[in-house]
């Protein structure tokens, strides 16, 4: 579990910035704006949290329950609610799941074993997990529907830095049909 929950969180990331690079360049940009608007709720949710942790400021499990809690992670000095990671993990894999089904169930699974890795380590409460699932839906839904144009206005300025660049690399690779 705790090499999961090591593990997890920087190949979500690494996933999330993929992406873009799915994205035919000078194509359909469905791809880029689904990245885009992922680090967007990301954001967002994490503003959120922050916050909601100040407001009200719960002690972690393993700080309230000493001797029922087994930590299998470092301790964190963080306020326990809402949990940072669930937060974050389920605002992109929502705000994923607008511009894809399927890549948004993947991501949904994903965020889903990041929120139950927080729970097994020790670190979260279950309504900790819960809470920032609401926050991360919450954003994602905000960044997908109000922020859209924004979104859209991101993506046409980093494509025209990235696309060129990525160009040349994307007609050399074999399965360049992929994101279409």
């Amino acid at each position: 579990m705790t090499a999961l929950a090591g593990a997890a969180v920087p190949l979500y990331a690494l996933a999330t910035a993929g992406l873009w690079l799915l994205a035919r360049p000078f194509g359909n940009t469905r791809w880029k704006q689904a990245c885009v608007a992922a680090l967007g709720s990301a954001a967002v949710a994490m503003l959120v949290n922050q916050a909601i942790s100040h407001t009200w400021a719960r002690p972690r499990p393993f700080t309230a329950h000493v001797d029922g809690t087994h930590l299998l992670a470092p301790a964190s000095v963080d306020p326990s609610f809402p949990s940072d990671h669930a937060a974050a993990a389920f605002a992109i894999a929502f705000a994923v799941l607008a511009f894809s089904r399927r890549a948004g169930a993947g991501f949904l699974a994903a965020a889903t074993l990041i929120g139950l890795s927080r729970i097994a380590l020790g670190l979260h409460y279950p309504t900790d997990v819960l809470a920032g699932a609401v926050v991360g839906w919450a954003s994602a839904l905000l960044v997908t529907t109000v922020g859209r144009p924004w979104v859209t206005w991101i993506v046409r300025l980093l494509g025209r830095v990235s696309d060129p660049l990525l160009a040349p690399v994307w007609r050399r690779l074999p399965h360049r049909r992929l994101a279409r």
